[in-house]
């Protein structure tokens, strides 16, 4: 029973002995010097020191890129070097060994080219627009289209910038409004800022407006078209829509105030397409008033009144227009759209077919 660690120890001297012996082999016929990968460059290197009988690894920085080159041999020995002591290595000691992280633990090489894209910090909310007269009358959003880095359509002849007109246009209706005093006004923007088109109508239905008009110039190609267009959403556009709306937002106080999360999904559906085609009803009878009650002050083209999907007349519960003003690319139109007077014009139209659309709406309660 004594004898057997000295078996045991016996074994393990004669492991260390032919590990030895393997190495002095192989560190008397290598001569190829090594050096680690180039494509290691990018990871962070270990530096292992050898003392004694061990080898301490520490992380260090810079390229992973071995800075001396020495045989396989000796390479083998500092791995070897846990089991095997100094004089193994013929009294050299290695001082610095740079070998690369595991694979797993290095970060991948960083591309030369980057793209850093600010973001808003989390919970900033867009700002209520300030809204203009007497409280309790009921409320006209006009948004003035594009803005800020998105100059729209832009005049060939004059330089004439689609978001410099709208908003002219639209500080013009708001002064023909506020001196009218029937009703309530509010602009998406009132200087240069970009919006996005989500955000116009999402503006107006936070400050609860009865109607909404986006203010919008065309161009085309040829130089002959002119005149005034008025959109409002179509059928096709409002059916998506208003699938798109139910499923986002939950059915929650989304129609007039009116919370249709707790129904059944089938009936809110039918619910919120009811309350859509009345407002898509009244979008349409907004847009035959203002043609009839403009005319004479602004020109229309003949078929001034088309459908189309845009983004800021899909509110479910708010009436909305969309005025095309006139045509940059029309040097009539630019110079009607540019000077005070076709300004004005346009405002006072506009606020007659807004006076009179409030009147038919109070006469029918």
């Amino acid at each position: 029973m004594q004898r057997q660690p000295e078996r045991s120890a016996g074994k393990s001297r004669q492991s260390v002995k032919s590990r030895k012996a393997v190495a002095s082999r192989l560190a008397a016929s290598a001569s190829t010097p090594v050096t680690t990968p180039q494509h290691m460059d990018s990871c962070a290197p270990a530096e292992v020191e050898y003392r004694g009988n061990r080898l301490t690894s520490t992380k260090t920085t810079g390229k992973a890129l071995l800075r001396r080159t020495m045989p396989v041999a000796t390479l083998l020995l500092a791995m070897l070097s846990p089991f095997s002591s100094a004089d193994a290595l013929g009294d050299k000691r290695v001082d610095k060994i740079h070998m690369p992280q595991p694979a797993h633990r290095t970060k991948p090489p960083r591309s030369r080219y980057n793209l850093t894209i600010p973001l808003d910090p989390p919970g900033n909310r867009l700002a209520l627009p300030k809204v203009y007269g007497t409280p309790g009358r009921p409320l006209v959003v006009i948004d003035a289209g594009h803005g800020g880095h998105d100059p729209g359509a832009v005049s060939a002849a004059t330089g004439s910038r689609e978001k410099d007109i709208t908003l002219a246009v639209a500080q013009a209706i708001k002064a023909e409004l506020i001196k009218s005093g029937r009703v309530r006004v509010a602009l998406t923007r009132e200087d240069d800022r970009f919006l996005v088109l989500g955000e116009r109508s999402a503006l107006a239905r936070a400050i609860k407006a009865d109607l909404f008009i986006s203010i919008h110039a065309d161009s085309a190609p040829a130089d002959e078209a002119n005149g005034a267009t008025i959109y409002t959403l179509s059928e096709v556009a409002s059916d998506r829509e208003a699938t798109l709306l139910a499923l986002r937002e939950n059915k929650a106080d989304i129609v007039n105030g009116v919370n249709l999360g707790g129904g059944n999904l089938e009936i809110a559906s039918i619910l919120l397409d009811l309350a859509q085609r009345e407002t898509m009803t009244a979008s349409v009878a907004f847009a035959n008033l203002l043609k009839r009650e403009a005319t004479g002050l602004v020109p229309f083209r003949t078929d001034y009144h088309r459908m189309a999907g845009f983004v800021v007349l899909k509110a479910p519960d708010t009436a909305s227009i969309l005025l095309e003003v006139g045509y940059l690319t029309n040097i009539d139109d630019v110079e009607r759209l540019s000077s005070d007077t076709g300004k004005k014009n346009l405002a006072r139209g506009i606020r007659k077919a807004i006076e009179i659309h409030f009147a038919r709406r109070f006469a029918s309660r």
